[in-house]
């Protein structure tokens, strides 16, 4: 269950990387915003380092997202794709 390479975490990931290029912020400047080198942005977007729920919202919040909206639009995107599935079988 903790596997990086979940659907849902893999999806998780790429919902916060769309945010973040949305906002027009580099590695670099969410790195600096979060106080730790650029390499740990990389390692989190690329799946090998994995995010806890604390980290979540110190990267939304440097983000200058909602972290409760954030999850909410992941839910839903998520809640989304199983239905979708489900109505494939």
């Amino acid at each position: 269950m903790k596997s990086i390479h979940n659907k849902a975490y893999q999806q998780l990931l790429s919902l916060l990387r769309s945010k973040r290029l949305d906002r027009g912020i580099t590695q670099e400047e969410l790195a600096s915003r979060l106080g730790v080198g650029q390499g740990i942005v990389s390692k989190i977007e690329t799946h090998e380092r994995r995010l806890d729920l604390i980290e979540l919202r110190e990267i939304c919040l440097a983000l200058g997202i909602s972290f409760p909206e954030f999850v909410m639009e992941f839910d839903y995107n998520l809640t989304q794709e199983e239905n979708h599935e489900n109505e494939k079988d």
